[in-house]
């Protein structure tokens, strides 16, 4: 289906957790450790010595229960003391450890994989016109699935039990599992919702209040029939507390309550107080909950919340745009979430130049985004092993590699989501000259298009969004908020397949850790990544995962299989 028919039929290990301990940033001094030789003969080192040492007392004493821990120690700093490692120390506890050399997939070395193949990329290019776009996901006829909401939602209370108010934070997907949360816990409460109030976040700043990104009075309008909805509070209860919300009392929730836990704590307050404030409210509410609190999930995010008419507006401009330009390849596209902002490179603790300059660039970073929290003491950051993980953010350069591994030839058009990549000149430059055709939101819209949108980073995603949900392909990155609800927002439009890449970043840093690795092999290695992600296109929700990303089987119901035909006798 291509981008134009998307749009008529419309109605997110690598991940980040700012919560999650972090390492710290970068140090200033360099020491080293390792084996050394003095005057041709081998002297064993402080790492072999102890290790020696730990084997002797646990066979002489035959401390059996302490042989698995001290094997797993002696290991560690057999493996430093041999093969070296380039500590760096930042004071007050902090370290930052670099394995000199370092094991496969470590360091990063894409760019000179990328100069070697390059030649054969275009040569392959250039023997044929065949693109992977235009076959790119198996034609289904089993296992195809259909929204069905109605079924599991049901109706709202006649009588009030009071009012719910929440604080939404964080950008605009952290917004969204706010306000899906608050709906469905207003409709388990009977509560009247009031329309969520946006936080100031101070990473996003971004003072977007609810209706410049969602379209409130549709909103309101589309979940009449299951929670009511008000804009504000009625003119009797802001007089009872002095047209004050901040008086209203704030209930501390702990983090994924469950249902019964909103009915033993919060609804005695509510009935007693008829009006209760939770600020902030984020994932507040657990993943398993009844079907019909489920249901409400389902309403709010995939058919209550559209964007403001004046994203809507822009948003189809940019995805017509898009189908116009892939005229080649019969309207379809390709959209990559890049996550290679400056705060994303900082917050991975990954190393991309290994130079004085970028270090120093990135601590600045990281004090500058999250203070203190990178200098904890007895925090050790391990660039290598962030990378080995998976954790390190694909660069532009190692993106394009990937696809025109698939298979997506130079005549692909590609729409990069994105804020403001770091040394755009320097690491977008690869990827343009892989995909010549590529789209960005500035140069998909006019600068005066832009304009009232500048400023307001939630509006902007919106856009991205927007032309992401509607592409043929929809590459992730890095995870995050905004892959997680857009594949499932993807999954609830397109029959329950994702049509989507998620990138197994540990075998690629690998593949791409091999100067000689040959293009026939990189391709056969990417042509199977691809046909796993079509396998993993439909997924069920597990307990413990969310409905936002597996829509199956809450907010969507299978289609029966057809029956094969048989010739008449």
């Amino acid at each position: 289906m291509h981008g134009l028919s998307r749009l008529g039929n419309g109605n997110s290990n690598g991940r980040i957790n700012l919560s999650s301990p972090s390492p710290p940033s970068s140090p200033r001094i360099r020491h080293s450790r390792g084996k050394s030789l003095a005057g041709g003969v081998y002297k064993q080192g402080l790492g072999e010595r102890l290790v020696f040492l730990l084997f002797s007392i646990v066979f002489r004493r035959k401390g059996v229960l302490l042989l698995a821990p001290l094997l797993y120690i002696a290991g560690m700093l057999l493996f430093m003391g041999s093969f070296g490692f380039t500590v760096l120390d930042l004071g007050h506890g902090v370290e930052i450890v670099y394995r000199r050399g370092g094991p496969p997939g470590s360091v990063y070395r894409s760019p000179k994989v990328f100069k070697r193949l390059w030649p054969l990329m275009e040569a392959d290019v250039n023997g044929t016109s065949h693109n992977v776009l235009m076959e790119v996901w198996k034609p289904r006829v089993k296992s195809i699935w259909k929204p069905c909401i109605s079924t599991n939602v049901s109706a709202a209370g006649s009588n009030s039990n009071g009012y719910f108010i929440i604080e939404a934070n964080g950008g605009l997907n952290q917004q969204r599992l706010s306000i899906c949360d608050a709906v469905a816990v207003a409709g388990l409460l009977n509560a009247t919702l009031v329309i969520p109030i946006f936080h100031l976040n101070s990473v996003w700043r971004d003072s977007s209040k609810f209706g410049d990104i969602f379209d409130e009075d549709f909103f309101i309008y589309a979940l009449s029939k299951n929670v009511n909805v008000v804009k504000e509070l009625p003119k009797d209860i802001l007089e009872r507390y002095n047209y004050n919300i901040s008086s209203i009392v704030n209930l501390r929730l702990k983090a994924w309550s469950s249902p019964a836990y909103y009915l033993q704590k919060v609804l005695p307050q509510l009935l007693r107080l008829g009006a209760v404030r939770v600020a902030p409210f984020s994932n507040r509410l657990a993943h398993a909950v009844p079907a019909h609190i489920q249901g409400l999930r389902c309403l709010a995010n995939f058919e209550a919340l559209r964007f403001a008419e004046p994203i809507r507006l822009l948003a189809e401009k940019m995805v017509n745009r898009m189908v116009t330009k892939s005229v080649q390849s019969g309207g379809k596209y390709v959209s990559v979430h890049l996550r290679f902002e400056m705060d994303m490179v900082a917050f991975s603790c990954c190393e991309y130049d290994f130079g004085k300059a970028e270090k120093l660039e990135m601590d600045m970073a990281r004090e500058r985004g999250w203070k203190g929290k990178f200098r904890r003491r007895g925090r050790v950051i391990r660039p290598g092993a962030n990378r080995i993980d998976g954790k390190c953010p694909l660069t532009p350069l190692e993106v394009g590699m990937m696809l025109r591994g698939m298979g997506f030839n130079n005549s692909t058009l590609v729409y990069v989501a994105a804020g403001n990549i770091y040394k755009a000149d320097k690491y977008m430059a690869p990827l343009r000259q892989m995909f010549p055709l590529l789209q960005t939101k500035d140069t998909l819209a006019t600068p005066e298009e832009l304009a009232p949108f500048k400023g307001h980073s939630s509006r902007l995603a919106a856009l991205d969004y927007t032309v992401c949900l509607h592409s043929e392909v929809f590459v992730s990155t890095q995870g995050g908020n905004f892959p997680h609800f857009l594949i499932g927002h993807r999954r609830y439009l397109y029959k329950g397949h994702a049509e989507t890449i998620k990138p197994d970043k540990r075998k690629l840093v690998q593949l791409l850790d091999k100067p000689s690795i040959r293009w026939d092999y990189f391709k056969k290695q990417m042509q199977d990544m691809l046909r796993h992600n079509d396998a993993k296109g439909v997924e069920l929700r597990k307990p413990a995962a969310s409905l936002y990303t597996f829509p199956m089987p809450d907010c969507m119901c299978k289609e029966p299989d057809p029956e094969p035909q048989t010739d008449p006798a």
